[in-house]
């Protein structure tokens, strides 16, 4: 199973990452400023509901008055109607803001990933970024649409109950605000270990992704081997340890509120106790009593919520710092500063000057390596597995770049040129070819998005792919499943093919592109080889030796180094290790 590498991060909460994640909102701030006026609009009103309350007991009810009455209650229905268009408008637009928020960081996640080299490919699972892009995601949407708006509405709210609380009675509020110093030793100590707590699930759930990923795409293989019984209790694993962080996680939180609730009875206790005593003694209006209880209950309201996002914040960070890591982290292979783009177009000259290169500086693949390639020809690689022929071509295609030496491309270091100019001009055909959901039509002209139907055709027909496709029901319109599933290996090879000359590259390569498929298709696309590489630098990379006997030149590759070098009758006249290797297969399979 693919390694899980998981990035260690500050235990406190970093405000340049949240300046970074608000850089994604900027172009929905007017729905931001919107919801964050109404919020304090909102704030602001429920703090003159009690205040309302000790007008309508002080002037009405103790007094048995109703003068004035009428204008009382339209102010109170005004407010009442006030209050519900707020509702409104906020709901309405913080909706906008996460729908909105949540697209532009997946769009912004996506791009991204196109751009990184495939090195960060070899080290990050297909989980650990799809936990990224979908429940992290999310969580930052609602957190920045709901939790920031909800903090502020809550911070605004404590502000003036207390304004108005010390407006009517100081004494009372000095009261209300004693256990505010106990709620924050609380909160500080219980944050931390929330934030804690979140992270370790954050990060086990993006073990469980993973696995869910590689249970489905390996459910075949799994099935043969028989190991159903281990894997699930491999996952069993994953499942507990996420059950464990998230009861922990759970547990903290659920402690927290139940103290809120508590300060909050103390203080609504301390108020009934010495506000009680004031009415008693003539020193407080009973008006003045109701509103300071419902003040203090109402006070904790917003205490409690600022207590709820703070404890979503921890959560909502732990999901920020995951996905603003993927998104800050820096292509290895990008183009120079400055470098200019229009450059003329590739002729297929590709010289090696003592290239070496390794994937884990302890273990190198290639060193001090030599290769001069030109324009037209075709490069044969043999050798054992792990010997560097992959490396080469990789290095070559600039999927990679040399840890020293320099690769050349018509005489001029390719760092020098930009990605697009040599990646734009390569057709690339591997041994598991990827085809997408859709028709075959769309996948062959995946090659090239501006190719007619006509073009199209004429690919399948260059790489003889045209007949089997016109044999199906539905002919190039025919649905080739996830991932090619409804074609065989041979058809999803030869649509690949198609698809990689549709693009007219200079560069052309086909890595072990025969080694999977039946002898009837093989043949098929021998034939297509020997027409679709005319005129363009290709490298071979193949098991099967049958399939490299009219390269230009054959290079056997042995522990990153070139063994032997020449055509097919040179090698086979110097009885060397190729010699061996193709009569072996000869003898085996009659090649």
């Amino acid at each position: 199973m693919q390694e899980l590498h998981e990035d260690l991060h500050q235990e406190k909460i970093d405000l340049k990452l949240w300046r970074q994640v608000m850089h994604f909102a900027q172009p929905y701030k007017r729905y931001i400023v919107i919801s964050v006026l109404v919020s304090v609009a909102l704030a602001m009103a429920d703090a003159l509901f009690p205040y309302m309350t000790k007008i309508a007991i002080d002037r009405f009810v103790i007094p048995k008055s109703t003068e004035g009455i009428g204008w009382f209650a339209a102010a109170f229905g005004l407010l009442i109607t006030v209050q519900a268009f707020n509702v409104y408008v906020f709901i309405s637009n913080a909706g906008r803001v996460e729908t909105f928020l949540t697209s532009t960081i997946r769009n912004a996640a996506f791009a991204h990933l196109h751009k990184l080299s495939f090195s960060f490919y070899d080290t990050k699972a297909v989980g650990w970024l799809m936990a990224r892009l979908t429940s992290d995601v999310n969580r930052l949407g609602e957190i920045v649409s709901w939790g920031m708006v909800d903090l502020l509405w809550g911070v605004v709210a404590m502000f003036a109950y207390l304004i108005v609380m010390f407006t009517l009675n100081w004494r009372l509020a000095l009261l209300t605000m004693a256990v505010l110093p106990i709620l924050a030793v609380a909160s500080v100590y219980f944050q931390k270990r929330i934030l804690r707590s979140y992270r370790e699930v954050r990060r086990v759930n993006s073990q469980i992704t993973g696995a869910f990923n590689e249970g489905i795409m390996g459910a075949t293989t799994t099935k043969i081997l028989s190991r159903e019984k281990k894997n699930l209790e491999e996952f069993q694993i994953l499942t507990n340890n996420l059950k464990t962080a998230g009861i922990r996680a759970a547990t903290f939180s659920a402690l927290f509120l139940p103290i809120v609730l508590v300060l909050a009875s103390v203080g609504t206790t301390l108020t009934l106790w010495i506000g009680g005593g004031g009415v008693l003694a003539g020193t407080i209006s009973y008006g003045v009593l109701v509103a300071f209880i419902s003040y203090t209950v109402q006070f904790f309201e917003p205490v409690r919520e600022v207590a709820r996002v703070l404890a979503e914040l921890q959560m909502a960070h732990a999901s920020a710092e995951r996905v603003l890591s993927l998104l800050n982290t820096e292509p290895e292979i990008k183009d120079l500063p400055g470098i200019k783009t229009d450059w003329p177009p590739i002729r297929g000259a590709i010289r090696f000057e003592n290239v070496s290169f390794a994937y884990n500086p302890q273990e190198p693949v290639l060193q001090d390596f030599n290769l001069q390639v030109q324009p037209g020809q075709t490069v044969a690689l043999v050798g054992e597995t792990g010997s560097g022929k992959s490396t080469i071509v990789n290095l070559a295609c600039r999927f990679y770049e040399p840890t020293q030496g320099r690769i050349l491309i018509d005489g001029v270091d390719y760092r020098e040129r930009p990605l697009a100019w040599l990646q734009g001009s390569l057709g690339y055909v591997l041994q598991s070819p990827h085809l997408f959901s859709g028709t075959i039509l769309e996948n062959i002209r995946y090659g090239n998005l501006q190719a007619s139907d006509e073009e199209v055709y004429e690919a399948a027909k260059l790489v003889n792919a045209h007949g089997f496709i016109t044999k199906l029901p539905e002919g190039y319109q025919t649905e080739v499943g996830e991932g090619g599933g409804l074609l065989s290996t041979g058809e999803k090879q030869l649509i690949s093919f198609a698809r990689a000359i549709l693009a007219d590259p200079r560069i052309f390569v086909l890595d072990e592109a025969t080694s999977s498929i039946d002898t009837e298709t093989e043949q098929l696309i021998q034939e297509a080889i020997q027409t679709v590489l005319t005129g363009r630098t290709s490298f071979i990379i193949a098991h099967r030796l049958s399939t490299v006997r009219s390269a230009h030149v054959i290079l056997v590759i042995r522990d990153g180094k070139v063994q032997e070098q020449g055509t097919h009758q040179e090698l086979m006249q110097a009885q060397g290790y190729y010699y061996r290797l193709y009569t072996n297969q000869f003898l085996e399979n009659g090649v």
